[in-house]
């Protein structure tokens, strides 16, 4: 995106700044109750451009989705996605999520992960769809309510994904947690 706006339908893709924390929030809490970020946490990240990349999707004023990736040399992670209730299923998800995988390109980065809802089939398929590949779960990772987290890694350049998960909590061949980080 390079700091401009990118528009397709009717969201526009954009950096998030300082003053879309409120409406960030706004949707967050909807969409995650008790398990939402805090505000200080969306703060945190935008505190550190050098290894964050935050962006959103509005609709005229509306904030109606954002996403996020944390870079280090050598990995990179969604750390968050989401998209307004009325507003899954139209793209914006899937447009987010590629500007991520562009910026990780951009970067340089050999592979992105990230972790979504063992329960959340939906959102698995999409990541499917955009070439990850499941390496792991994260056994009661999502607090307060204990669900699953399932880790997910897309290649970018020919890295062995295993790699990635040799750093968190992998799976044996029966599905029992291998290692616990």
């Amino acid at each position: 995106m390079n700091g401009t706006a990118s528009k397709s339908g009717a969201a526009t893709l954009r950096p998030m700044r300082w003053w879309d924390v409120d409406g960030v929030m706004d949707l967050e809490r909807d969409l995650f109750g008790d398990e939402c970020w805090t505000i200080a946490m969306f703060w945190s990240e935008l505190a550190e451009p050098d290894t964050r990349y935050y962006l959103v999707a509005e609709e005229g004023a509306e904030i109606v989705g954002y996403a996020g990736l944390c870079a280090y040399p050598e990995e990179s992670f969604v750390q968050t996605i989401a998209v307004k209730r009325d507003r899954q299923g139209s793209g914006i998800g899937g447009r987010m999520l590629t500007v991520l995988i562009d910026e990780a390109r951009r970067r340089d980065e050999p592979m992105v992960g990230l972790e979504v809802r063992a329960d959340n089939l939906v959102a698995q398929r999409i990541y499917h769809r955009f070439g990850f590949e499941q390496v792991g779960v994260r056994k009661g990772y999502y607090q307060p309510s204990g669900t699953d987290a399932v880790l997910m890694v897309l290649n970018l350049k020919g890295v062995d994904p295993s790699l990635w998960a040799g750093h968190q909590d992998t799976v044996d061949d029966a599905g029992q947690p291998a290692s616990h980080g």
